[in-house]
This record gives C-alpha cells, structure tokens and sequence, in this order.
C-alpha cells in the first residue's frame, strides 16, 4: 500500500511538472485522478488481490457517476481481473487443506486455472471416482489480511481525498469487512449453493452446480463442474433466446429479495454461464451472499410500489425509513431523493417490455447524479448497509444491458409488492 501511495504521488507530481513546463498552474488534486494515476492504483490493487482488491472493486461501483471517467474505468478493469498464483504457491495451497499425497484424491488436474479473481481462482479437476468438479482455491493470506487489507486502502482513499463527495469511507470499509470474512469462508458459501439449489428447485432453466462436501474446506471448495459457455454467446443469439435469459435473471433478482430475503450480490458476469441447447443458466459463485430481514424487504416493497404508482410522498417516506434521507431534510433534497428513485426505477415504471440494450438510463442518471450530488450537494451517499442490495441492482441492470435484453420487469415485480402503497 505504501508503495501505491507512492506511486500516485509520483504520478501526480509529474502530472504537476508537465502542467508548469507549458505554463499551467499545477493542480495536484487533478493529477491524482488522472488517468496514468488511475491505472497505477488498478495495477497495485491487482496485485494485492484479496480484500484490497475487492474494496477497490466496490469504490469502483460507488464511484461511477462521480469519479472522472478515466479513473472509474481503470477501477473497473479490478472486477474481472487477477494475478493467478504460481504453480508452487497453488500446490502449497493444496497440501495445506488435503494433506501429504492429496494428488491421490484426484485421477487428474489442471494447473492452468478457469478462472482468476480477487479471493481465488477456479481449477478442473476429476476425482478418483471419475466426478467431474470445479475447485475453488483461495489464495493463501486472503482471510487473515481482510481487516487490514481494508483499513489501509480506506486510509489510502482518505489520505489522497480520492473521492469528490463525502462517502462513508468507514462505513463502507466495515461492511466490505463483514462481506468478505463471509466470503472467504468457503464452507459458508457451500451452504449457500446448497441452499440456493433447494429455493431454486421450481425453476427448472437456473442451475446452481452441486457441491462435494468429502473436497470441500474452508478454502477449497469443490463442486460439479458444468459444461455451459461464457454468457457472451447470447449476444450472437436470436432476441428472443436473450429475452428468455434476461427475464430469468430479472425475476431472480426479485425473488431474491421479496421472496427469499437472501440474495447473491455481485452479478458479475463472469458470474453466469449459459447452457446453448437447453436454454440454462448455470449460477456461480455464492460468496456474496447477504440475508434481508423482514422489515427492511417490506420497506424496500413498499418504496418500489409507490415509485410504480408515483406517489411521491410515500417515495419519500419510504426512502427514509431506508436512510437514503433524513426527516428534518429541506425540501429540496427530499425532492432530489425522490427524482433519483423515480429515475432509477424506470424499467418498473415502464409498460411493456424495456430495451435495456439501448437504454440511455445510465447516461442521464450520471447527469442527474453529477447535478444533485456534487454541483448542488442535495444527495447524500447512500447508507453502507445498502452497498451491496445496489451492487446487485445497478449490475442486474448492466447485465441485461450487455445481453440487449428486453424484459416486462414491471409484470415481473408486481407480484411482489403490496396491492397499494401505504
């Protein structure tokens, strides 16, 4: 971290140097959010992998529609990519959590990973006995570093005062804490694809991998390795095939939340997988999985219902009891409150089915966010304990998004809501 502390300081520095030697005032602040800046931090943060990673990962979410361009795409580049750990690393790993002789469990293994990302990395596998799997290994040190991996990228954030707005930074960090000791515990997570399989047992086009319990521990975790393609195939496919996966994930979405209260949060899409001939979708990665209690679902519940009718005084409301505002606020950012909840929402406000592939949505959120946020200082950042509920939601719609999905999300969500708000 000191070194990426370092780095930005340098790079600004120069940036600084470049601007008087053509006569410009310097300006330090600007450099630092400048777009070499911004792939340095990405780069070291990359490195780091594990918790540091991740946090730069979910910045990265928060500050779309805040940070310069340059350097939330940089940060962004953090939510797909990851250094794989080096062969002898990997089988230390594997030594560790089976035992002396673990070669014996399997009939065969690839070294070369699946896949790579910031707590593990994903490898093929067949057991002995001929099942085929998929073995999630983590990397080693990830567990015990989450609280100070964190801190020190928080302290980073503050100490550059990277940020334009005034985020939570600690806030942020303690839930980021919370979520990723979970997630780092892969026996938890095994519960969760079990439990995931079970809610999911009426929907015969989601498929959730089966989990091996004799392979699994707490940082290795083994299950049935399905043969499906990377959800890319869908963009060459038929519209209809991409509505079909756009409405499944779209109802999920829902379920999750107003019916299961228990939702995965990070709808990455490296995430999914599609099965061509059958038309499924193969869910993975259940690491970020979060419970709802009852009482904040029957808020959201009931703030979706009065943005769908535009009741702006329930919005308000609503969005109180959740945090996004407070009762003594002047009207003014009640309104502005109410707009962004309005905007947001508008594929559930919309009759019929929403192209979410050419939708300017997020276009104008950015306008409107960049105007009520930091021009006029209206919004406040949302409360942390919501941080990941808006991952999943901005993601679900960049998903769908990607796939130039059309889907009746209102008709999908009506069945969850109270017949009027109240």
């Amino acid at each position: 971290m000191g070194m990426a502390a370092g780095g930005l300081a340098a790079g600004a520095a120069a940036q600084g140097l470049k601007r008087m030697a053509r006569g410009q005032a310097p300006d330090f602040r600007g450099a630092l959010l400048s777009a070499p800046n911004a792939k340095r931090l990405a780069e070291r943060l990359a490195r780091l992998r594990g918790a540091a990673m991740k946090i730069g990962q979910m910045v990265s979410m928060q500050g779309e529609d805040i940070l310069p361009p340059e350097f939330a795409q940089a940060l962004a580049v953090l939510r797909s990519q990851a250094v794989p750990m080096p062969q002898q690393q990997l089988r230390r790993v594997l030594g560790r959590e089976y035992g002396a002789g673990w070669e014996r469990r399997f009939a065969a293994f690839d070294y070369e990973p699946v896949a790579a990302a910031s707590i593990g990395q994903v490898h093929r596998a067949t057991a002995v006995d001929g099942r085929e799997l998929a073995l999630k290994i983590q990397y080693p040190g990830v567990a015990r570093s989450i609280a100070s991996d964190v801190d020190n990228v928080a302290a980073l954030l503050r100490l550059f005062n990277l940020l334009p707005v005034d985020l939570d930074v600690d806030g942020i960090a303690d839930e980021a804490k919370r979520q990723l000791l979970q997630e780092a515990d892969y026996l938890s997570e095994a519960g969760f694809l079990e439990h995931f399989a079970a809610l999911l047992a009426d929907e015969p086009m989601l498929l959730v991998p089966r989990v091996h319990r004799d392979l699994t521990t707490t940082r290795i975790m083994a299950m049935d390795f399905v043969e499906a393609a990377p959800l890319d195939v869908l963009a060459t496919m038929p519209q209809g095939r991409r509505n079909a996966a756009g409405t499944l994930l779209e109802r999920l979405l829902f379920r999750e939340l107003f019916e299961f209260r228990v939702m995965q949060t990070d709808p990455n899409f490296a995430n999914y997988l599609y099965q061509p001939k059958s038309g499924r979708l193969v869910l993975l990665d259940f690491g970020a999985t979060r419970h709802f209690d009852a009482e904040f679902v029957a808020t959201y519940a009931r703030l979706t219902r009065a943005v769908i009718d535009g009741d702006r005084n329930a919005v308000a409301r609503e969005a109180i009891r959740i945090g996004y505002m407070a009762t003594d606020d002047p009207p003014e950012r009640i309104d502005a409150v109410v707009d962004i909840c309005l905007l947001v929402c508008e594929p559930l406000r919309h009759v019929g089915r929403y192209d979410f592939g050419t939708s300017d949505l997020p276009t104008r959120l950015r306008a409107l966010g960049f105007e009520l946020a930091i021009r006029r200082r209206l919004v406040r950042p949302p409360p942390p304990e919501t941080l990941f509920l808006h991952r999943k939601l901005v993601g679900s719609f960049l998903l769908l998004a990607r796939l130039g999905a059309q889907v009746d999300a209102r008709s999908l969500v009506l069945p969850f809501l109270p017949k009027v708000s109240s």
